[in-house]
């Protein structure tokens, strides 16, 4: 990863209209070297008087809108003058990529797609990328252009413009394409996340990130991304930094899956990834079927874990502990009711096999973070969870 390490003083203050005369301040960077404090500064700090300080960095919020509590989608722009596109914020991947002219498979018929020749600000880099998610794939190749997300203007991001997009599922996807959020060292062909670029020009006001997911109990609307801080109104009590134990995916430890007091999975701990791009809570498929069994979910004809919501008052909690405190999820909170299904209900969980070099990766998806808000700091390495509102 390049860092743009510039060393700047801050902005001397201007000269206001009355004319009243300046007075004189010194830069940081000026009073750290006279008390010898420079060098110490910067060995903790090397990009702080980029970015911390920088007339530049802000805290922004993007709105998200809630599709039918399956995914969140939000709108940003790529190019000079912008074309907008819907993409998916997702803390499980790293690549920004969006449909292109190129593409002609079925999936880009339906969705806007790039134009280069339009931008006066793309660049072509041509280096071909590949990605493939648990579902849906794309080929492509990455370029560089100017990407504004919620009202930052991040230069110089690479992305990539999707020539093949195989299969129906990104057909039938609300989004256009994918806006990747993890850790760099998972980016198909080396690409810099977009969050990266942000952090590298100083645009944030610190080097976090944090998620907040509607549900259908308090509404469709005001699901949001904030970069570069957080929002206390989000959420109530304290905030639990959990450590990440790896850094590709947002991946930390669990130490156990428990059913009415009774450890039911991942009774020797496990891994996890928070992951805003996933709907449910997936696991490993032996697991998974076991909590199905607890809650009372029975597979049906289409392969999904189906529930009487009736059942729903006296179905049992399912708690998570990471870090030492436990996260308690509902019925309410794991039973997803389908009004288009004319009150069906399906459970929450979901078996996938996703091995690791650290065993096999449980995901925390939608329906965990719909009522934990996420803070995902990239300058300490950890991830913060608190009960949402």
């Amino acid at each position: 990863m390049k860092w743009a390490i510039v060393l700047l003083g801050l902005v001397a203050l201007s000269e206001c209209m009355t004319k009243v005369p300046l007075l004189k301040r010194k830069s940081m960077r000026k009073a750290l070297m006279e008390q010898g404090k420079l060098e110490e500064f910067l060995q903790k700090y090397p990009y702080d008087l980029a970015s911390k300080y920088s007339r530049y960095a802000t805290t922004s919020n993007l709105p998200m809108h809630n599709y039918m509590d399956i995914e969140y989608i939000a709108t940003i722009s790529i190019g000079t003058p912008p074309q907008s596109f819907i993409v998916l914020p997702d803390t499980g991947s790293a690549n920004l990529w969006v449909p292109s002219i190129y593409c002609s498979s079925l999936a880009c018929s339906n969705h806007h797609k790039y134009n280069p020749s339009l931008s006066s600000t793309y660049r072509a880099l041509n280096t071909p990328v590949s990605i493939a998610y648990g579902t849906g794939s794309m080929t492509g190749f990455l370029a560089y252009d100017t990407v504004t997300v919620g009202g930052i203007i991040d230069s110089n991001q690479e992305f990539g413009l999707s020539q093949t997009e195989p299969g129906n599922f990104l057909y039938y996807s609300p989004f256009d394409g994918i806006m990747g959020l993890s850790y760099p060292y998972i980016s198909a062909s080396g690409a810099t996340p977009v969050f990266d670029n942000m952090m590298q020009q100083g645009l944030v006001s610190q080097d976090l990130f944090s998620i907040y997911l509607t549900n259908a109990r308090n509404g469709a609307s005001g699901s949001v991304v904030t970069f570069g801080g957080y929002d206390s109104s989000y959420f109530t009590g304290q905030i639990n930094w959990v450590p990440v134990t790896y850094m590709g995916y947002w991946q930390i430890a669990i130490e156990n899956v428990m059913v009415n007091g009774q450890v039911v999975a991942c009774a020797q701990g496990c891994q996890g990834i928070v992951d805003s791009g996933t709907s449910l809570i997936a696991g490993p498929p032996s697991e998974i079927s076991t909590i199905q069994q607890y809650i009372g979910a029975t597979q049906n004809s289409y392969q999904q874990y189906s529930i009487n919501c009736q059942n729903m008052g006296s179905m049992p909690n399912v708690v998570f502990t990471i870090n030492g405190l436990q996260y308690t999820l509902t019925p309410s909170a794991y039973v997803r009711q389908d009004s288009q299904l004319y009150g069906a209900c399906t459970s929450g969980f979901q078996s996938m096999a996703l091995p690791s070099a650290q065993g096999d990766l449980w995901i925390l998806g939608d329906v965990f973070i719909r009522e934990y808000y996420a803070i995902f700091d990239r300058g300490n390495n950890r991830v913060g969870l608190a009960q949402a509102v």
